[in-house]
């Protein structure tokens, strides 16, 4: 394999030898790292032997690099189980506590003493430990003549069974991850720390600054920064969360960089992004661009409309539906762009030539005859997707809008689940998600404004009366023959009563249904709608397991290089430069933006309504330590050309020296739909620069903050 990645490095060295700054396409595995010629990375810029990053066996500093919560990235700072990662990605536990008289989503928290520390309730962060490809395993679990749908049970069962013997060991978090489809499966072993307690987080005028106005745009001013520790036994073994007793101590970490970047400046960044979608083929890049990404901005959009207005209307609603309408905003504006910058970038047009290429050049070869029938399974696959795609859609959406009914339907799957062999159940419902589960059904009744669920349930309802005929679903229909609506619903269920939900929990569908309950009977009727959706959608699965690996075989020999699989959660490096971009004629953007440029755009008013304490020391920002000379200010936040995507947050970006220069929290406009295809004129991600972290505690907080300074190394 070393040698095939020489083309790819190759034509890189060529451009920065003409002085040409060039974007590195792909999410790279570790294990691919170690299979470029150290020599080539050395001239890219990487001043540390790849081996020092990363090993045969998992070790390395790219081991510093972890995974917060469920869909963030963080990275370890110091020897004592520091973590820095995004304020967007610690939210949650910003609102776990706050109340109306100490909301601490507005006015930020620093522990001045690790005593102060806040715990957060349900956040692990998992470090990765070890990774083996499982594929000839799972390959053989697929019995001789199974049809799509047994394909993809026996597939499921096998990931199973090789994740249970995985966590049969203690405190692990394991995975079974498909690379390019099936091409290849991997084990992804990591050790899973349940104690995190929250160290620093700024206001959210900071670590929001410039709101959905600035989101996925440049240029960024936004402090989106947050430190938790990592705590654990005495040993240094995870902790049950609230019991560790020291502060973990890390095998690697990164050390904050004394020097920032510049212009030109390599980086790297290491984090785990969630989901891209190149290798899908033409017919299925169509469906997502011209069907869900669309519908999916409309709908985000009104259920945020009704969550703006009752969160003008209330404090208490503003808390409740915080972090849900931050992540409605972001995935609404994110589809948005997705459809615009598919359509700017012709990708779908591109696409399909590409693919007909692909597809000329494997019929001149007999050895490649399966590749050509599986894509055109493939795309008569998206047709028959395409019959019941209405139907589907808000089946999908369901649990993203009332939270009493995604409460209530999980409470129901769950009774169905626990009743069947731990390895016969959906992934959500084993054993090993129990625990998670019930903290998250405990944790969302802060999470809940019943007038708003009300009226988020109402427009469920509607949308369901709206579907043609042919595809409706029976469970709403059956609803509105006997008259009932939200109203009526929400004012007769127990489900919003967190001590009932706790017994709920626990209940069997009978019980459940002996309960009489209008929202559990509507969630045991939906279930089963549901339950034919996802048999549909299983046998889906199976089918793109049988296809897509032989015609992602054929992209990849017909390109005669390595090509880095799509996202799929999965521990991967970016290699970037520090550049601006043209995002369109006679416009060039710089890669940097200071202090000077936030008190600038400051306006008073949400969302560039910037502390006084920040505004009063921007003038004499030039004279800290934390400035730029160049710049002759302290830099807030820079673009590279990194490969990135969702759950790429809190990435942390690194120095060719492996030391943080900054925490990658965003992507420019231009680049969202990035997701389908590499750009490398527009690829940018946006990071905050350590620097202004640096700047901000010393600002807000003066010598209370001195001992995060000085554990940081920088004082």
């Amino acid at each position: 394999m070393k040698k095939t990645s020489r083309p790819l490095i190759a034509a890189l060295l060529c451009a920065l030898a003409a002085g040409e700054a060039h974007a590195v396409d792909g999410k790279w595995t570790p294990q691919q790292i170690l299979d470029i010629d150290p020599q080539e990375l050395r001239r890219l810029g990487l001043e540390i032997p790849p081996e020092a990053l990363w090993s045969r066996d998992g070790a390395g500093l790219l081991a510093a690099a972890v995974r917060v919560g469920g869909g963030c990235s963080g990275g370890f700072l110091t020897a004592e189980g520091l973590v820095i990662t995004n304020h967007h990605c610690a939210f949650d536990i910003l609102q776990q506590h706050s109340t109306p008289e100490r909301n601490l989503i507005e006015k930020g928290f620093l522990a001045a003493t690790r005593a102060e520390e806040l715990p957060g309730k349900g956040t692990k962060i998992t470090l990765p430990h070890k990774s083996t490809d499982v594929t000839a395993e799972v390959e053989a679990a697929v019995p001789a003549g199974a049809d799509d749908l047994a394909r993809h049970q026996a597939i499921e069962r096998k990931k199973k069974e090789l994740v249970a013997a995985c966590e049969a060991q203690p405190n692990r978090r394991c995975q079974v991850e498909a690379f390019d489809g099936g091409v290849s499966y991997r084990l992804l072993e990591g050790i899973e720390y349940a104690d995190v307690r929250l160290v620093f987080a700024p206001p959210r005028s900071i670590g929001e600054y410039g709101g959905e106005i600035d989101n996925w745009s440049w240029p960024r001013h936004t402090g989106d920064f947050a430190l938790l520790r990592v705590w654990s036994a005495a040993d240094g073994s995870p902790a049950p969360e609230g019991q560790g007793s020291r502060a973990y101590k890390p095998p690697h970490f990164f050390p904050v960089a004394k020097q920032g970047v510049a212009p030109g400046s390599f980086v790297l960044i290491a984090g785990y992004p969630g989901i891209t979608y190149r290798a899908l083929t033409a017919a299925e890049m169509r469906e997502r661009a011209e069907q869900w990404f669309p519908r999916r901005a409309a709908l985000l959009r009104s259920w945020m409309d009704l969550m703006e207005a009752a969160s003008e209307q209330s404090e208490a609603a503003r808390i409740a539906l915080a972090d849900r309408l931050k992540s409605m905003a972001n995935r609404e504006k994110n589809s948005r762009g997705q459809v615009e910058g598919l359509r700017r970038g012709k990708i779908l047009e591109k696409k399909e030539a590409a693919e007909q290429e692909i597809l000329a050049w494997a019929a001149a070869r007999p050895e490649q005859a399966a590749a050509v029938t599986a894509r055109n399974e493939l795309a008569a696959m998206v047709a028959e997707q395409l019959r019941t795609w209405d139907r589907d859609f808000l089946l999908d959406q369901v649990k993203g809008g009332p939270k009493p009914l995604e409460l209530a339907l999980t409470l129901v799957r769950r009774a169905a689940e626990k009743v069947k062999p731990d390895l016969e159940r959906e992934a959500d419902y084993m054993d090993r998600e129990q625990d998670r589960l019930r903290e998250r059904l405990r944790r969302d009744q802060k999470r809940m404004h019943l007038p708003t669920e009300e009226a988020l349930l109402a427009d469920v309802l509607r949308r369901a009366a709206a579907l043609p005929a042919g595809t409706r679903i029976a469970a709403f229909d059956a609803l509105a023959g006997t008259g009932g609506n939200a109203t009526t619903i929400l004012a007769g269920t127990r489900v919003t009563d967190p001590a009932e939900r706790d017994k709920m929990f626990d209940e069997s569908t009978g019980q459940l249904a002996a309960r009489r309950d209008p929202l559990l009977d509507l969630a045991l009727a939906l279930d089963r709608d549901l339950q034919e959706r996802k048999e549909r959608e299983d046998r889906m699965k199976g089918t793109i397991s049988r296809l897509r690996p032989v015609w992602r075989r054929a992209v990849i020999a017909h390109a005669g290089k390595p090509v880095a699989p799509d996202a799929n959660g999965t521990l991967r490096v970016s290699l970037a430069t520090v550049q601006g971009y043209h995002p369109r004629d006679a416009v060039t953007l710089e890669p940097q933006t200071t202090v000077a440029g936030l008190a600038e755009k400051n306006t008073g008013r949400d969302p560039f309504d910037a502390p006084a304490a920040i505004l009063a020391a921007a003038p004499k920002a030039p004279a800290s330590p934390w400035a730029d000379p160049r710049l002759q200010d302290v830099p807030v936040a820079f673009l590279a050309d990194g490969d990135t995507t969702g759950g790429s947050s809190g990435s942390p970006v690194l120095n060719a020296r492996g030391e943080l220069v900054g925490v990658n929290f965003d992507r420019v406009w231009e680049n969202v739909a990035g997701d389908f295809g590499f750009n490398p004129d527009i690829s940018r991600n946006v990071t905050a620069d350590a620097r202004y972290l640096l700047w901000l505690l010393e600002t807000l907080h003066g010598e209370a903050a001195g001992p995060l300074l000085r554990e940081m190394g920088v004082r």
